[in-house]
């Protein structure tokens, strides 16, 4: 029963974790860059520029669906069903999100924490939002779909961080965007869009001087994401290391063995100091795990004497692989 419990526990985290870094990635585009006219890596990169050089005629929303959906039969296929349940998901969540959101976003909050703080802000602060979205969806065995696909089919035979790989995708994505024509609102003197007498939003073509200052805060946007992206999964998937000394060594061998699917290893060992044999228990396990393991071992003895020690690689089953 506790191993029914756990994986039910940590099915429905993961699902509510990848839709909370959905919903944190198009948070930081709706408020951050897409009314700053800014130009991200990826699908979304793409797709908001169709929208820009259609005038805001094709959505980021329709685009954003239709090109990744081209990618999800890849993932389904070299990364499993599994992988891509959560990221057929993911996209649909922020096809969604990407359509409403930026309607119901009151201007008020966008002009206040966006256009007057100015576009450099809005790159940090986008990037940031973005790069932890992104991290919590593959952490958790989803992705917000694109280059994020293509990064972790790429990661998967090479050893390259995946922020790397999307790094130079989306390079290409924002240089080749200073070649596409963009049409902006309009903005009055206090920030907001102006509107025609029908009220539909006055556009222009954006110059070739601003798109090239686009392209500029586009890469510093893709580096910031890239940099938060591999901090967030470096840190997600540290693995630690601990040695616990027990005489109870035997139920919590089995409590580690059974319930969290961790492997021990049990090492001869004497204490020098009372010249008794003991027993030592060797677990590797990730770090997120951690203090699930401890309340584990406290319930079945509370003086067990343990040591944690973070490792900063761990290959073989459960964990990384070596990669060519």
């Amino acid at each position: 029963m506790p191993v029914l419990q756990k994986s039910l526990f940590t099915r429905i985290k993961e699902w509510l974790l990848v839709t909370l870094g959905i919903l944190i990635y198009v948070t930081g585009w709706t408020i951050f860059l897409i009314p700053n006219n800014l130009i991200g890596g990826g699908v979304s990169g793409i797709s908001s520029m169709i929208q820009y050089a259609t005038g805001g005629t094709i959505q980021m929303g329709y685009s954003y669906f239709v090109l990744n959906a081209i990618l999800v039969v890849a993932a389904i296929i070299i990364l499993g069903m599994g992988f891509g349940a959560k990221t057929i998901y993911a996209i649909i969540l922020a096809s969604i999100s990407l359509r409403i959101l930026p309607e119901v976003m009151p201007v008020t909050i966008i002009k206040m924490l966006a256009i007057d703080n100015g576009k450099l802000l809005s790159v940090l602060m986008g990037g940031l939002m973005a790069g932890i979205g992104i991290g919590m969806s593959i952490s958790n065995g989803g992705s917000t779909g694109g280059t994020d696909i293509i990064a972790l089919i790429y990661t998967k035979y090479h050893n390259v961080s995946p922020g790397k790989v999307i790094l130079v995708l989306d390079f290409i994505i924002i240089g080749s965007s200073i070649l596409i024509p963009s049409y902006v609102n309009q903005l009055d003197a206090s920030g907001l869009p102006v509107l025609d007498a029908s009220g539909n939003p006055v556009m222009f073509k954006m110059p070739f001087a601003e798109k090239v200052t686009t392209v500029l805060y586009g890469l510093i946007l893709v580096t910031v994401n890239s940099y938060v992206l591999d901090m967030y999964i470096s840190g997600s998937q540290q693995s630690v290391q601990l040695f616990i000394l027990s005489k109870e060594y035997e139920k919590i061998a089995d409590a580690i063995t059974q319930d969290m699917h961790r492997g021990v290893t049990v090492l001869d060992g004497k204490g020098w100091y009372t010249k008794q044999e003991t027993k030592v228990l060797m677990v590797i396990t990730r770090k997120t795990d951690l203090n699930l393991m401890l309340r584990y071992i406290k319930q079945l003895d509370p003086n067990a004497f343990l040591s944690v020690s973070s490792v900063n690689g761990v290959y073989g089953k459960g964990f990384d692989t070596i990669k060519k």
